[in-house]
């Protein structure tokens, strides 16, 4: 069975990466943390977003993306971006025969455009009208980890 994946790359908020942390937790979804952060996973403030669940959230940090490329070679990978021109309505994401991993940029300036060349038709939006630049970045996380989910039928959850 396939499994999901967030990655938030160089995140700078610790209550955002622990809210993410904890619908991780809730929703069997594997936390990845792309390095520098803006914070120590150790902080009060990580842990309060994530009550006293944090210590059983799955969280894999890294030292780059690229050695998050280099860990899950045949992972499916899909950038979370405002300028994405693409929908993640318009994507199926039922089960395949790869890990699928939901990349969100730092909360400041996202994914650097650089890292997205080549990746463009990855790249994904979500639905939302002109007077913001962007959602919070765990409500954002959120929508899209329980879209994924859905369209699995919510395996091994109640």
């Amino acid at each position: 069975m396939v499994s999901l994946h967030v990655v938030l790359f160089e995140p700078e908020i610790p209550a955002n990466t622990g809210n993410i942390g904890r619908t991780c937790l809730a929703t069997g979804t594997t936390l990845h943390l792309i390095h520098p952060l803006g914070f120590s996973t150790d902080s009060k403030m990580v842990r309060r977003a994530g009550l006293d669940y944090w210590e059983h959230v799955d969280v894999k940090e890294y030292n780059s993306i690229e050695d998050l490329y280099k860990t899950y070679p045949e992972g499916s990978f899909y950038y979370i971006e405002n300028f994405g021109t693409k929908y993640y309505t318009d994507f199926d994401f039922s089960p395949v025969d790869t890990d699928q991993f939901f990349v969100f940029g730092k909360e400041s300036t996202g994914i650097p455009r650089e890292l997205l060349t080549g990746k463009e038709d990855r790249c994904l939006r979500i639905h939302m009208n002109d007077e913001v630049r962007s959602l919070n970045l765990s409500n954002t996380a959120s929508i899209i980890i329980y879209e994924a989910l859905r369209q699995q039928g919510f395996p091994k959850l109640h």
